[in-house]
Parts: structure tokens; C-alpha cells; sequence
């Protein structure tokens, strides 16, 4: 007999951008292993990005529920559009000069919407849902965020059912896609000590309380161990396409690509730099190469880029859908995996890594040291992983893969790269919900 589970997410199709891809595919899967989803989200959101090609991929055996949300930055009309997107994703370009009104609004959006801008959607969530529960008889739900006002969706619908069901009690699983108060952004909000405080308060309510917590990385998972000792199940994200032949689509080119974001805090100077050295030093390369950007990226990255005098070679794409993103991955020499160099970005597994794995494309990956990016790289055999003091190393990682491209037989280790099918993925999870 299938079991039903209730799913609370915020991001959906038609939204863009990895935070949709991971519950869109595991809903995919779930009825094949006799789970069957009821997907709870917005009825009238406000995406940054937006992809309607994905409402294609929404699989025709889920039950999707949509209730109103009022959204803040709907109302922010004083602010212009790219202002309001980099507000509500609590991403502000590093160096851009702030006007008093963005500083205003971080200000609110830091301290009087608590956890995130969406919190406003808890009490007339937990109101619509309750007696759906009940009607329905359903004993599981999962709240994926960020945004983490989910989380206070399922921490109140757990206390509210089992006070009235107490035969039949609500086990509630939250996904953490991100962390919560050690996410890369928080800084920039200008919290009050106060409401920093508020912000682990609420998080540690939601880790004890919690039936079981999954996270996307080995490093959440060892930082919420120290919070809570409810189980923590590691569930990463993934890919949902068949890997690659290693003879791709490849073409007289040599084109490194970064598909995604690449904001000022991920801005890869000593990248620019060593490709620089290899342009004025190898007239072939010159000839041949190519940078491809795909995706949101900063006016400081593009100046960067202009000072190396690379912006010749740019082809700056914009936003493009998953399945044109899909296909420059498969057309790449090189596929760029870029992360701030801190500590509090170890524990980082973007989605387009899954995906850049499926591509079969070589990874060249850099990043902080001990990060968790760099143990999958060398599980499965898909690319290399160097610090950002390894401008020697970088250069001749560089042109190893320049100068064997012409052999075209990039091979991974698929054993280990089909671990992160969704479909796998989708496996394991389903076994947690019937445990």
C-alpha cells in the first residue's frame, strides 16, 4: 500500500534556478516506490527566476495543493528590479555601492522578517493544512528550505496534530537544501545581535523538534550534530539526465564554461589570471579558446574579467533554461566549479555539480580547503579540485586538459557517478519515509 507524504516547499515550477530541481525530481521518482506525494507550495509567488519549461517535468501522479502568500518584495515598488532579486535572495554584490533605500530594506529584511521574507505564510499554511491532515489521514510531512519559514510550517503542524491526533502521531522530516544560520548571506543582512540570536533560537527548536533532519552535505550534517541528537540522514542533491558518452558535442573551440551564478563573492581572480599567462604565452590556445557564462553574473566578475582583458573571448550568455544548460555543459572542454574561499563554504554541494557530473565533462573546481565538493570530485573520478594559492597547479591543470582535448576520451567512474541519480537518490529517500 502507498504511503502519503506531504511535502511544504516554497520553490516550484514555474521557478528557475537549482532551489526547484530537488523535490520537482524526487516526486518524480517517489511513486515508483510506493510513495505518494502531496506537494504543498504558493499560489502566487514571486520567483527571481523564472524557467516555464520546467512545468513540463511535473509528474501527472502527485497531488499539488497551492494556498495565497503575500510577498514583501511585491510591495517594494520604490525599489528598481534588480535591486529588489538581489534583496530577496540575500545577495548583495560585494563591492556595489548601496543606495540609503537598499540599506533600509536590507535592514528590514534582516531584522523584522525573521527567518526570511516568507514567514508571513506560516500561520495561514498551518491554518490550511491542519484540517487536511486530519481529512486526510496523513502521518508524514517534509518542509524543504530555505526559505526555513517552512520549517516553522511543519514545527507548528506537528505540535497542533499530535495535541489533537494523539493515537496517531505527525512525524515531520525537514530538508535542509542550505544551512540555516551559518549560510554564506547572513552577514550581509545587518542583523542586530538580537535577531542573529532569534535566528539560532529558532533554528535549534527546529533541530530537537524535528523527527528526523536530512541535509545535502557531510559538513551540515557534523555542524547540526552538535546542535541536536535527533537522527540526521544524508540525502545529497543530484541529476536526473543519462551520463554522457565521453565523445560529447564538442567543436573546433576550446570553451571553458561556468554554468550558474557567479556573483562578486565567487569572483575566481587567480582563474582570470592564469588564463591570461596562457594566452600571451600559446598562440594556439589563443586561438581556440573561449569563456562561456551562463547565468546571473556580477558587474565586478565582468570587470575582472575585462581587466585580464578576456572580455574579448566572453560570450556572457544571461539565464537560460535547464535544457539549454544541459546542453552547454555536454558542448564544454572544461566545466568551472567556483566557491568563495571561507570556511563556512565547506559544506557546499551546488546542484550543478550533480549535473556537471552527468555531463561527463572534466571539472575544474576551486575552492576553500577540506571542502566536500572535492572528496565526490576524487570518489568519482570526475575532475580536479585546487586552492586558490595553486596558480602553478592551476596552470598546468589547465593545460593538460588543453592539450589532450583532441583525444576526446574523458572518462569518469559512472559506478560512482550513478549514485547520484535522482532516481537513486530518490531510493534512499523513500526507505527513510517507510522506516
Amino acid at each position: 500500500m502507498s504511503k502519503k507524504v506531504l511535502i511544504v516547499c516554497y520553490y516550484w515550477p514555474p521557478a528557475g534556478g537549482p532551489g526547484v530541481q530537488r523535490w520537482l525530481t524526487f516526486t518524480k521518482y517517489l511513486p515508483e516506490f510506493e510513495i505518494t506525494p502531496i506537494v504543498y507550495v504558493p499560489e502566487n509567488p514571486n520567483y527571481p527566476i523564472v524557467d516555464e519549461t520546467l512545468n513540463s517535468e511535473i509528474s501527472s501522479e502527485i497531488t499539488i495543493l497551492k494556498h495565497p502568500i503575500k510577498e514583501p518584495y511585491r510591495f517594494a515598488s520604490l525599489l528598481s528590479r534588480k535591486q529588489t532579486k538581489s534583496i530577496s535572495s540575500g545577495l548583495v554584490p560585494k563591492n556595489e555601492k548601496q543606495s540609503i533605500l537598499q540599506k533600509m530594506m536590507l535592514y528590514v529584511r534582516g531584522n523584522f522578517f525573521i527567518p526570511d521574507a516568507r514567514v508571513g505564510w506560516v500561520k495561514p499554511s498551518v491554518s490550511f493544512l491542519e484540517p487536511y491532515i486530519l481529512e486526510n489521514d496523513i502521518t508524514t510531512i517534509i518542509t524543504s528550505g530555505p526559505p526555513h519559514s517552512m520549517h516553522l510550517i511543519g514545527m507548528s503542524l506537528k505540535e497542533r496534530i499530535d495535541r489533537k491526533r494523539k493515537d496517531k502521531k505527525l512525524k515531520w522530516i525537514t530538508d535542509f537544501r542550505d544551512p540555516w544560520t551559518t549560510i554564506g548571506y547572513h552577514d550581509k543582512l545587518k542583523m542586530t545581535p538580537k535577531t542573529e540570536q532569534r535566528h539560532k533560537h529558532l533554528e535549534q527548536q527546529v533541530l530537537q523538534n524535528a523527527d528526523t533532519i536530512i541535509v545535502t552535505s557531510p559538513t551540515t550534517k557534523k555542524e547540526f550534530e552538535a546542535i541536536t541528537d535527533q537522527p540526521i540522514q544524508l540525502i545529497t542533491n543530484g541529476y536526473d539526465t543519462d551520463i554522457q558518452s565521453s565523445k560529447n558535442d564538442l567543436n573546433d573551440n576550446f570553451i571553458i564554461s561556468h554554468v550558474g551564478s557567479l556573483l562578486s563573492g565567487r569572483n575566481p581572480d587567480i582563474l582570470w589570471k592564469v588564463i591570461s599567462k596562457l594566452l600571451n604565452e600559446d598562440s594556439v590556445f589563443k586561438n581556440q579558446f573561449k569563456l562561456r557564462l551562463a547565468g546571473a553574473v556580477s558587474q565586478e566578475v565582468l570587470d575582472s574579467i575585462k581587466s585580464y582583458e578576456l572580455d574579448t573571448y566572453l560570450e556572457n550568455l544571461g539565464y537560460v533554461s535547464h535544457d539549454d544548460a544541459l546542453k552547454l555543459q555536454r558542448e564544454s572542454d572544461i566545466l568551472l566549479l567556483i566557491e568563495i574561499d571561507a570556511p563556512i563554504t565547506k559544506g557546499i554541494l551546488p546542484g550543478k555539480l550533480f549535473e556537471y557530473l552527468a555531463a561527463n565533462r572534466p571539472i575544474l573546481a576551486l575552492g576553500p580547503k577540506g571542502a566536500d565538493i572535492q572528496s565526490i570530485l576524487e570518489q568519482t573520478q570526475s575532475g580536479s579540485y585546487l586552492h586558490y594559492d595553486n596558480e602553478e597547479k592551476l596552470e598546468d591543470t589547465l593545460l593538460s586538459l588543453f592539450r589532450s582535448r583532441t583525444e576526446n576520451q574523458w572518462k569518469s567512474n559512472h559506478t560512482e557517478v550513478i549514485k547520484y541519480h535522482r532516481k537513486s537518490l530518490a531510493l534512499q529517500l523513500s526507505k527513510l519515509l517507510k522506516s
